[in-house]
């Protein structure tokens, strides 16, 4: 069975497949193919609280390419969910009715909780020590969420208007980094150590960069090694010397920044990064819907 996720970020929007096989007594989850465009719909909402015509356009055209892309994979069903670019967007809803209207495609705006939660979806603890404390920290281009777990319950799970567009265009609300850094001392008091676990295309990179042997924990004074080591790095550098991509060269900067300022308040010292996060949430999802009305179609 093949599945399909839509993650439209404020930076870029994702079109993820997954094959997933449950002849076993296990599912098994496989991933087939990411492609991802750079739109940064939160250029233009951050700072003028619209989308642009342009950006509307851009959006239509990669929609209509996901369809078809999607029909070729012959996918049982398919989500498509839009973050906080579109969800602040005044003339959000305009958009995406624009969007069904031309390609057909149905996008759900979801507020920050259920960003996190769906996220949290992905059930990454169960690979981890059960008897430990976690918290699972992704951040994206207009929010950050954290989803705190100990002995595999899931405690707290929590949305913040921080995100690295939103900060590079000057947008990043004093309030909301104290908050957070609350929050992180509220849940600091209830673990005596917290592993962090860390999802997004940043903190991929970033661990990538690093070297580290992959499985292994990303320790928070190689990251604060590493994001010292790009911030110094003219954009030219970054994207010639390091290899980036053009639109992750000036976000990984303000990234590893929010990841530094959790890690501080949740005396986090190592991260772990299982490369997954919304999109990988929404096949979980999809699957999960799948069985149920499978259950109710035998019933």
């Amino acid at each position: 069975m093949k599945f399909a996720a839509i993650d439209i970020g404020s930076n870029a929007i994702r079109l993820l497949f997954y094959n997933v096989f449950d002849d076993d007594a296990e599912p098994v989850f496989k991933k087939v193919s990411l492609t991802r465009i750079p739109i940064r719909l939160g250029e233009d909402v951050f700072s003028h609280g619209i989308i642009s015509e342009e950006k509307i356009q851009k959006l239509i055209k990669s929609m209509a390419a996901f369809r078809n892309l999607m029909e070729v994979h012959d996918v049982i069903s398919y989500k498509a969910y839009a973050t906080s670019a579109i969800r602040e967007a005044e003339n959000g809803l305009e958009v995406i009715q624009k969007v069904y209207y031309e390609t057909g495609i149905s996008i759900n705006i979801i507020d920050g909780n259920t960003e996190a939660k769906v996220i949290y979806a992905n059930h990454v603890e169960r690979f981890l020590n059960p008897s430990k404390s976690y918290l699972y920290i992704d951040v994206g281009g207009g929010s950050t969420e954290i989803n705190f777990f100990s002995k595999n319950k899931r405690l707290e799970s929590e949305s913040y208007n921080l995100g690295t567009v939103r900060i590079l265009k000057g947008k990043a609300n004093e309030e909301e980094w104290k908050k957070l850094k609350q929050k992180l001392k509220e849940i600091k008091k209830t673990a005596r150590f917290i592993t962090g676990i860390g999802s997004g295309g940043n903190i991929n990179k970033i661990f990538k960069l690093s070297e580290i042997k992959e499985g292994k924990p990303l320790p928070v004074r190689k990251l604060k090694e590493m994001y010292d080591k790009i911030k110094s790095m003219s954009y030219h550098d970054r994207t010639h010397v390091l290899g980036l991509n053009t639109d992750r060269a000036d976000v990984i900067v303000p990234a590893s920044e929010i990841f530094l300022f959790i890690c501080r308040y949740a005396e986090i010292k190592q991260i772990y990064v299982p490369k997954m996060g919304l999109s990988d949430g929404i096949i979980r999802e999809l699957y999960e819907e799948y069985v149920e009305s499978r259950n109710i179609a035998d019933f």
